[in-house]
C-alpha cells in the first residue's frame, strides 16, 4: 500500500524501506536491549557501523529493556522508545534472541 507521497508501506505500519535491527547497547551505566532503524540503503551487514559513523549524534532505540549495571537485580525499565547520544555508547552490537 503507498501513502500520500507514494512511500510503500507494510501492513504494521513500517515503511519497506527501513532495515531494523535488535540490539545490546552497553554504556557506562546501563545495558539496553532494543531495535535500532536505519534507510535500506547500502549493505544491512553495514547497519550497525553507519549508526555509529553517521553525522548524527543520537541514535533512536526502540521497544526497549534498560537495566542499571550496578544495581542489575533491580526490575528493568521498558520504553517504547528512547534517544541515546551516540558519545555515551561503550558497546553497541547484534543481538541474538536467547
Amino acid at each position: 500500500m503507498k501513502d500520500e507521497y507514494g512511500i510503500v508501506e507494510e501492513d504494521n505500519n513500517f515503511i519497506t524501506g527501513i532495515w531494523s535491527e535488535r540490539v545490546l547497547v552497553i554504556t557506562k551505566d546501563y545495558q539496553i536491549k532494543g531495535n535500532v532503524f536505519m534507510p535500506k540503503t547500502g549493505r544491512k551487514n553495514r547497519v550497525l557501523s553507519d549508526i555509529l559513523n553517521g553525522g548524527k549524534r543520537f541514535v533512536a532505540i526502540k521497544n526497549c529493556e534498560v537495566v542499571h549495571r550496578e544495581y542489575p537485580n533491580r526490575k528493568a525499565e521498558t520504553h517504547d522508545f528512547l534517544q541515546l547520544n551516540l558519545n555515551a555508547i561503550i558497546l553497541l552490537r547484534p543481538l541474538k534472541e536467547e
